[in-house]
């Protein structure tokens, strides 16, 4: 299969990754990737150092990554990487809609719903840009291990499997493996709702509650994203794949998640304001909790984790009362 000309939306710490993986999957026999920033000052400095030192301090990037801040430059783009905030998404493909071809492979990598429509962000790129040909890449993965060649395995869904796989190919390097599916509505419910998930073991830690209370929190949290995720349309074993469970075991265990880092800021009693005023990044969870406890109410779905969740950031009760509240829920049976 002849190289294909990759563009990636988004140099933050994610965007920069996935073009560092773009350039060395087109090796040898590849053009530029080009990573389009919003910021043109940002380009300059990425193509003057050879680096993203901002979001990626201390990784040289490959020769073949090129910084842009030309939303024409991506015209000729056979694969589209959106690598943008979720919320931001539905902006970003208004500066890009006029310019990309139809068929394009746009290939969403944004974990989370929108906001005031609680779309996928699927849908929101078939409404932006109808002639687009969907998939979304999702799956246990932080920027800082893929960037360095730490081994990493995600899911890419599409259509079909057959669209899926040749954007695979297009994409795959050892250290970066990429499994197809054709189930693009349970791709993005796992994103979307772990995030929120994990400011819930976040908080956990951050109570100092215990390893026993973060592995039953993770446990529940798997039940309430299978509960919600089959009527939205997902498949049990997509949800029960790299791109459900796996990525919400990653996001509740590790600090490099920065929902569980916002969770476990809340634990120890900061201000939400204040931690989403200094963190670097998005935090996708508080901007999806309302959303996602919006659909359980809307589908009759029990979700009282996220329902804490969005509680908590919304003011509603202290996270004494919301603990209080979960463990004071009549027994019941597991399944």
């Amino acid at each position: 299969m002849p190289p294909s000309s990759i563009g990636v939306i988004g140099a933050g710490a994610w965007g920069t990754a996935l073009a560092q993986v773009a350039a060395k999957a087109q090796v040898p026999g590849g053009g530029r990737v080009l990573l389009w920033c919003r910021n043109p000052q940002a380009a300059v400095e990425i193509n003057r150092t050879n680096t993203n030192a901002s979001r990626l301090p201390g990784v040289s990037l490959a020769p073949s990554v090129l910084a842009t801040a030309d939303t024409a430059a991506l015209a000729d783009r056979d694969i589209v990487l959106i690598a943008t905030p979720a919320q931001t998404v539905r902006d970003v493909l208004g500066k890009f809609r006029a310019i990309l071809r139809p068929g394009t492979r746009i290939v969403i990598t944004a974990k989370g719903l929108e906001r005031g429509t609680a779309a996928f962000m699927t849908d929101v790129l078939a409404e932006m840009c109808p002639a687009a040909e969907p998939l979304v890449l999702s799956g246990p993965s932080f920027a800082d291990d893929v960037v360095r060649g730490l081994p990493t395995a995600v899911t890419l869904a599409a259509r079909t499997i057959d669209i899926a796989r040749a954007v695979a190919e297009a994409l795959s390097i050892p250290t970066f493996r990429l499994y197809v599916s054709d189930d693009l509505a349970g791709a993005q419910v796992g994103g979307a709702v772990k995030n929120v998930l994990a400011i819930a073991c976040g908080i956990v830690v951050g109570r100092k509650l215990g390893e026993s209370a973060r592995a039953a929190v993770i446990a529940r949290s798997f039940a309430e994203l299978n509960r919600l995720g089959r009527v939205l349309g997902a498949r049990a074993e997509t949800l029960g794949g790299l791109s459900g469970l796996g990525d919400l075991v990653l996001s509740c265990s590790s600090a490099q998640s920065r929902n569980f880092r916002l969770g476990l800021a809340l634990g120890e009693g900061r201000r939400l304001e204040d931690i989403l005023g200094t963190q670097k990044g998005t935090s996708e969870g508080a901007y999806t909790a309302s959303v996602v406890a919006a659909l359980a109410v809307k589908h009759g779905i029990e979700v009282p984790i996220v329902s804490a969740v969005n509680e908590i950031l919304e003011g509603r009760c202290s996270i004494d009362e919301a603990i209080e509240q979960l463990l004071q829920r009549p027994l019941k049976s597991e399944i």
